[in-house]
């Protein structure tokens, strides 16, 4: 891989990381999926920062848990339908217009449906 492309992809999994990491405290940003994307570039640039991040306490088993098996775990499926409700009522108590509830309500169906689709990892 030439050094562009991995400069890139380090400096992307490093961006999806952050993003993945302020989103544990702003529930506004999903945290998973930045980690995910995380996981996919480090894997793609840096063995070293690709087995940190699988092998991190916190963030190791879930992303293992996708990348072998596609599978989401309960908690995590709780934590995720929870907070996207919570926001969407949120959005409504703070009267936000009906086009932004509706298509705020429309994507979270769309992403609560696709998660709850997903299989639980064997160890669950």
């Amino acid at each position: 891989m030439n050094r562009l492309k991995k400069a890139l992809y380090v400096f992307l999994g490093g961006l999806s990381l952050t993003l993945g990491l302020v989103g544990i405290v702003l529930p506004v940003l999903p945290t998973t999926v930045f980690l995910l994307l995380a996981a996919f570039f480090f894997g793609k640039s840096s063995q070293r920062l690709h087995h940190w991040i699988t092998n991190h306490k916190r963030f190791g088993p879930p992303i293992l848990d996708w990348q072998k098996y596609g599978a989401v775990s309960k908690i995590a499926r709780i934590r995720a339908v929870s907070t996207m409700v919570g926001l969407l009522l949120i959005s409504i108590l703070i009267s936000l217009p009906l086009s932004v509830i509706i298509i705020q309500g429309l994507a979270m169906a769309a992403v609560s449906l696709f998660l709850l689709t997903r299989p639980f990892p064997p160890d669950s």
